[in-house]
């Protein structure tokens, strides 16, 4: 499916990254974090020339790397952290580059460090626990996207839910991840996201009628792709909605003709 519906992403910038699933006793291994709230750290005021510094270049670099000019990012988070050492969104977009290029051993000091300098960072738990998430260490990773989620200064709470969400889901724990989402929407009706995993969770579970409103609302609000479309097509099939299915394979064949899909559909692969 679109990259869109699967990751929220960090800062706006979606990136893949590998993991693997946690047992599904994972609250009883993981260590509680603790719990703190601090305002983001790049909103809070420049107290010197220095950090004026950092955070013009963290801004800049932030920008290269939602650009894919990684090597370019990479250049501006050194000018800041030669600036100020102590700036955590610096660490932080260091962190990022290092995933964007998959070097996973190299970012997690940097998320780490961002942590220790500013624990009650939202920006840096959100990011850091998504990273946690896609790392096998889902237990931890939730707790911190819970209390980036929770942080009354955090501008975007709803981009932590639904990252909350994700990382239930690779537990493979639906009711969880429902209600995650169902906070994220709740908070932003905007972003498509959160609709879609709604849809699929209610597929799944068999609750047929809701699945198909929140897969309608979805597809009311711009342009579906192949995965939106095949998960209509499999939701009016359970409902024996003849013609519905008749005409969403038609769009299927007419926009997407070499999708997977489509190749799904016509071996009558629909589960």
């Amino acid at each position: 499916m679109n990259k869109h519906y699967r990751l929220l992403g960090m800062l706006g910038v979606v990136f893949g990254l590998a993991g693997c699933v946690a047992p599904q006793n994972y609250k009883a291994q993981e260590p509680k974090v603790p719990e703190a709230v601090e305002r983001p750290s790049a909103d809070q005021p420049s107290t010197s020339k220095a950090r004026t510094s950092a955070k013009l270049h963290t801004e800049l670099g932030t920008a290269y790397l939602q650009a894919a000019r990684v090597g370019v990012a990479l250049d501006e988070v050194g000018q800041a952290l030669s600036y100020d050492q102590t700036y955590a969104p610096a660490h932080l977009l260091k962190a990022q580059v290092y995933v964007e290029l998959e070097q996973f051993s190299l970012a997690r000091p940097e998320f780490e460090e961002a942590v220790r300098l500013a624990p009650g960072d939202p920006t840096v738990n959100n990011t850091y626990g998504w990273f946690l998430c896609t790392q096998g260490q889902e237990g931890q990773g939730l707790q911190r996207l819970e209390m980036a989620a929770r942080n009354p200064y955090y501008a975007t709470p709803a981009k932590s839910w639904a990252n909350a969400g994700l990382c239930y889901l690779r537990l493979k724990q639906d009711a969880q991840a429902e209600e995650r989402f169902t906070r994220a929407y709740a908070l932003d009706d905007r972003e498509p996201m959160p609709l879609y995993h709604l849809a699929q969770i209610n597929l799944r579970t068999e609750r047929y009628m809701r699945a198909k409103q929140f897969v309608d609302q979805l597809m009311n609000r711009q342009e579906p792709d192949a995965d939106v479309l095949w998960l209509a097509l499999r939701i009016e099939r359970k409902l024996e909605n003849t013609e519905s299915v008749r005409r969403l394979a038609d769009k299927l064949r007419n926009d997407f003709p070499g999708s997977a899909e489509y190749q799904n559909y016509l071996q009558g692969k629909f589960e």
